[in-house]
């Protein structure tokens, strides 16, 4: 009887974790961690966007970066002076340790002047990124 319990507790814990994590992925949120942190086109390999950045961390076995890029690709022609920029995770470990970011994709909203002002982690939805372009344009 003692083992149904601990297994019903265990799965009672689990599906909350899981409920909190998928609200959390792909939400897009300012992180105090970001202050003062700031991308040139030395870093990124390409030019700032002339409103905006959208860099978008990614790897190579991971499934939401195709969407993500899809989305940030249709986000950055619709919005003039925006610019998408991709970054494999894998080969800027150094830039990947230095911005924490910790699981691919990992979106990151610059301003014209390559400051960070936002950040998702997961698949952001296209709402949420105009969104948060609203901030740095």
């Amino acid at each position: 009887m003692s083992g149904l319990v601990v297994c019903a507790v265990v799965l009672v814990a689990a599906s909350v974790y899981g409920v909190l994590q998928r609200r959390r992925s792909g939400r897009v949120r300012v992180r105090g961690r970001d202050d003062g942190k700031r991308l040139g086109a030395a870093e990124l390999g390409e030019a700032l966007g002339e409103r905006a950045t959208l860099v978008q961390f990614s790897s190579a076995f991971c499934a939401p970066c195709r969407a993500t890029r899809r989305v940030l690709g249709e986000v950055a022609g619709m919005v003039p002076g925006v610019t998408h920029v991709e970054i494999d995770a894998e080969d800027q470990l150094d830039l990947v340790r230095r911005l924490d970011i910790l699981k691919t994709p990992t979106v990151l909203v610059l301003d014209a002047g390559g400051n960070v002002v936002r950040r998702a982690t997961g698949q952001p939805r296209k709402a949420d990124v105009i969104a948060a372009l609203g901030e740095a344009v």
